[in-house]
């Protein structure tokens, strides 16, 4: 197995895939009417072919993102890129526009079967493959169930069981149990295996997991999979010699892969992983491509990540068509596949977009001026979008759109984000012709400095409520004054709570900085006392919106108080720092 990811890691080789995971509808009660393809693994050992109908086969293909309702919409489009297969990851009543717009449009679908814990790393539904009947039974019911109701769809090419759970496993147990269940959801896998082929004889079953390191497992405990499937990113050139060297006698088809993923690539400056520019991912595609068709008679074919609108920060990272604005991938696929690019308009050419000043220390709230270039292959007028995303800071994937002013020359300033912490942010350049050119980089956001000392530094620190033990917790309020930007004061989840210092003598002063967690005050008062009974508020905040609220305000007392009257999320008040300066 490839080593247990870093903790971070936010993007899963499975966008869409993730999604297969929501539980099945109800049980179809017919079966579809329509002849199917007879589809066979045929050949011997390392001279293997994908026959259908007695014709070769070589899998085209690539991962499925839109709504199966949406197939029309999409399909004749991947159709002209040379594609000839599309992988799902879960099948269901609402698969069937899917398969049949597929048939009308000449292409075949590898339906897929979710299994917990689908997804490898981060992914849930841990199950106890050596104990839980009631699971697997309702999967050997429900997954021949609909194979029995589409295959005879002429859409279907072969029904694949799982994905990453081999990998997903760990995130469950370790050391032996790991492997004994490791053990069980092979041998769980061919049980469904011999369930599908009893119901449907002319199609072949496959299993994905991530990288080779399933294989031994499969062939110990699958003997009755026609073909193994594996998902590897910029590891895919390894899988002929990781077949050679595992001594298999089953050929197997890739079923994602891609540009290297963010659990493949270096950590940039900032500490979180570099994204490939435009042209790294392009190429990593070919690069793909080519070593899938150089495994000859034992590589079969590849379904390749991902055919996706999705618009967030996997999608970017990965999607061919991100919003449906086609990347310079979409292009590298289709000429890959052998479709017509002859006469396509192409996207811009980004360079990753600079930072002009520290990457690393961008002050807060300030102006952010960034510098990059794009170059459009058709001479197009090139128009810009700037976004940012919180995913390395709270795992929010969306993307937000960012006001700029375009100071000519490449050059965009935009306002940094008021929550410090590490940001990435994308450059978009688009071409008038539904195309785009994406550049990124990350920038990591810190407080402005303030003249003068921090007061409260250090000094003791009470308040109403304190969480003594739930995430990062106990977080008590000395932890928002320790000057530990890492440490947070958090409050229990009702109104009103208050944080207060005490500086030890009446001392005056003129600014406080509050640096707030996601658990920000929207309502809050600044409040002085000399006894820390009687208080006298020297500045109210009716509108506060987290990040950090930097108040020039002065006032004189031994005590300074926050109290929070209104939460702006359902949690409690979080505070990082709460600064005092003379």
């Amino acid at each position: 197995m490839r080593p247990p990811p870093r903790a971070r890691r936010l993007i899963a080789p499975l966008t869409a895939g993730a999604l297969a995971a929501c539980a099945l509808t109800a049980l179809p009660a017919t079966q579809a009417h329509a002849a199917g393809s007879v589809v066979k693994v045929t050949g011997g050992q390392g001279a293997w072919q994908l026959t259908v109908d007695g014709q070769p086969y070589r899998i085209k293909g690539l991962t499925w993102g839109p709504s199966p309702a949406d197939a029309d919409r999409y399909l004749a489009d991947l159709k002209s890129m040379g594609v000839n297969t599309i992988r799902t990851w879960g099948t269901d009543a609402s698969s069937k526009p899917l398969f049949d717009s597929a048939a009308a449009h000449g292409i075949k679908v590898i339906a897929g079967f979710w299994l917990q814990p689908g997804g490898g790393p981060g992914s849930g539904g841990c199950v106890d493959y050596t104990t839980d009947t009631a699971y697997k039974n309702r999967m050997l019911d429900e997954f021949p169930a609909w194979v029995r109701t589409y295959k005879d769809n002429p859409g279907v090419l072969m029904w694949d069981v799982g994905n990453e759970s081999v990998l997903g496993l760990q995130n469950c147990y370790s050391g032996t149990e790991l492997e004994r269940q490791r053990d069980a959801y092979t041998a769980f896998v061919n049980d469904i295996t011999k369930k599908i082929h009893a119901v449907d004889p002319d199609h072949p079953v496959t299993s994905t997991d991530a990288w080779a390191g399933a294989w031994p497992y499969f062939k110990k405990n699958a003997p009755d999979l026609d073909l193994y499937a594996v998902n590897a990113y910029n590891a895919v050139c390894g899988l002929k010699s990781a077949w050679e060297q595992g001594g298999y006698t089953k050929p197997y088809i890739v079923t994602e892969t891609g540009p290297a993923g963010e659990w493949e690539v270096p950590d940039d400056a900032n500490g979180v992983p570099l994204e490939p520019s435009d042209q790294a991912k392009a190429d990593g595609y070919t690069r793909a491509w080519g070593c899938v068709t150089g495994h000859q008679g034992v590589a079969l074919g590849a379904t390749m990540f991902h055919y996706g609108t999705e618009y967030d920060f996997g999608g970017i990272w990965f999607n061919l068509l991100p919003a449906g604005e086609k990347r310079l991938s979409y292009y590298a696929v289709k000429r890959a596949y052998g479709g017509d690019t002859s006469h396509d308009n192409t996207p811009p050419v980004v360079t990753d977009p600079t930072v002009e000043g520290d990457a690393g220390a961008v002050p807060a709230g300030r102006d952010l001026v960034l510098s990059v270039r794009a170059a459009d292959p058709d001479g197009d007028p090139v128009g810009y979008e700037v976004l940012d995303s919180s995913a390395y800071i709270d795992q929010n994937r969306n993307l937000a759109s960012l006001p700029f002013t375009d100071l000519g020359g490449g050059r965009l300033k935009v306002t940094a984000p008021d929550r410090p912490g590490v940001w990435k942010v994308y450059v978009k350049a688009k071409d008038g012709h539904g195309n785009v050119g994406v550049g990124t980089r990350s920038v990591r956001v810190v407080p402005p400095p303030v003249n003068g000392p921090d007061l409260a530094l250090g000094k003791p620190a009470t308040a109403s409520s304190f969480q003594p033990g739930y995430g990062d917790c106990p977080c008590p309020a000395a932890h928002a004054v320790d000057g530990d930007p890492h440490t947070r004061w958090a409050s229990d989840w009702s109104d009103p709570q208050w944080i207060r210092v005490d500086l030890g003598t009446r001392t005056a002063f003129r600014h406080v900085r509050l640096l707030w967690e996601a658990s920000y005050a929207k309502a809050y008062s600044v409040q002085t006392s000399d006894d820390g009974q009687t208080w006298q508020t020297v500045r109210t905040v009716t509108d506060g919106n987290g990040g950090v609220d930097d108040l020039d305000v002065g006032g004189t007392g031994r005590y300074v108080r926050i109290n929070g009257t209104t939460r702006g999320t359902g949690w409690g008040y979080s505070l990082y720092e709460f600064g005092v300066y003379g």
